[in-house]
């Protein structure tokens, strides 16, 4: 399966290819954003494998990421058991 997450764009770098900061809910990756010429910081997009696909509006993107959290903390979650 194939996940696309939604982040908030941090920084953008317009050099050769479009790039820029995106923040995960605390992680930032740097992300290529040709495909959303349209994007500006702040603005919430998708990213599927590095790629920023969509803008997204903040709503959505905020209740994506909230029930992605809620999934990690699920009993169904692969999470390893601790050790202790």
């Amino acid at each position: 399966m194939c996940l696309a997450i939604p982040g908030q764009i941090q920084y953008i770098d317009d050099d050769e290819l479009r790039t820029g900061l995106v923040s995960f809910g605390g992680i930032s990756q740097e992300v290529c954003l040709a495909l959303v010429p349209e994007a500006k910081v702040g603005d919430f997009v998708i990213v599927h494998v590095g790629f920023a696909i969509s803008r997204v509006n903040e709503e959505a993107a905020r209740e994506t990421l909230k029930l992605w959290e809620t999934t990690q903390h699920s009993p169904h979650s692969r999470e390893e058991p601790s050790s202790s």
